[in-house]
């Protein structure tokens, strides 16, 4: 979307990047935040309310991590660079995050329906697995935000990587947690509370716009492990090369996403 760099070339401010827009990056945050949101909450309801085979789940993840591995590696990494010289520093810090809130704390935790049930008899499991998925929810809102902070194409690329794991996010949570004992309310309240932690996350850069130098690449590092470390491993599982090629189909909406965009 921003041509790169020269050496000789200063960066360009916050400020003259933006998008002319009727709407504030606050308000046009909020907006794309509330749909990711939304879809947390009807992941949730999918599992509680309908009979959805959990292999068209598959599709979601398998197109998820296309594109977010394509928006992580071609657009947020470069926009980080260009804001901040340690960015990579801040990348990996972001894929640790997830990693420690997700597997260390959350030792049993994985996309997708949960059927282990045996591993789940003790509610605190269920909590745990929650409280990894809010953390990166949180920094699934600091990207949108960031993005639309420096332009309204970025914050839609953002918001489509963001909003392709939604309903696997909510799918996820309110699996584990009725495979854990919860009731069908609490499993399904804890799918709001993954929305409400990404609208967190919205308002917290989107009120700290000078931060957003350090909130890109954590959300990069974070974009990184959620597709190859959560939603790639669920892809690899399945047989057959439907849901492989559909990750390069990820990949091949990402390149479509950016030239519509770019002509805009």
């Amino acid at each position: 979307l921003s041509p790169v760099l020269s050496l000789q070339e200063p960066a360009p401010t916050i400020a003259n990047r933006q998008s002319k827009s009727s709407m504030s990056p606050l308000a046009t945050s909020l907006l794309f935040g509330s749909l990711a949101a939304a879809a947390n909450f009807f992941g949730g309801l999918i599992i509680i309310k309908t009979e959805w085979h959990r292999e068209y789940l598959k599709y979601f993840l398998a197109f998820g991590s296309g594109f977010m591995l394509a928006a992580a590696f071609l657009e947020m990494i470069p926009e980080s660079l260009e804001l901040l010289h340690s960015s990579p520093a801040f990348i990996l810090g972001g894929y640790l995050l997830v990693h420690l809130f997700e597997h260390v704390f959350a030792p049993h935790f994985h996309f997708g329906e949960e059927v282990h049930t045996e591993e789940l008899l003790d509610p605190h499991v269920g909590t745990s697995a929650l409280i990894g998925l809010l953390s990166h929810c949180f920094f699934d809102g600091v990207a949108i935000a960031s993005g639309f902070i420096l332009s309204y194409q970025l914050g839609i690329i953002f918001f489509l990587a963001v909003i392709l794991h939604k309903l696997p996010e909510g799918f996820t949570v309110a699996s584990i947690m009725m495979a854990s004992g919860r009731s069908k309310t609490f499993s399904l309240l804890s799918a709001a509370g993954l929305g409400v932690a990404t609208l967190a996350g919205v308002l917290s850069m989107g009120m700290s716009k000078g931060l957003v130098q350090y909130g890109l690449p954590v959300s990069a590092g974070v974009t990184i492990y959620v597709a190859a470390s959560d939603l790639m491993p669920e892809v690899n599982e399945e047989p057959g090369v439907k849901l492989s090629l559909c990750v390069f189909g990820g990949v091949l909406l990402f390149m479509g996403t950016r030239q519509v965009l770019q002509a805009i």
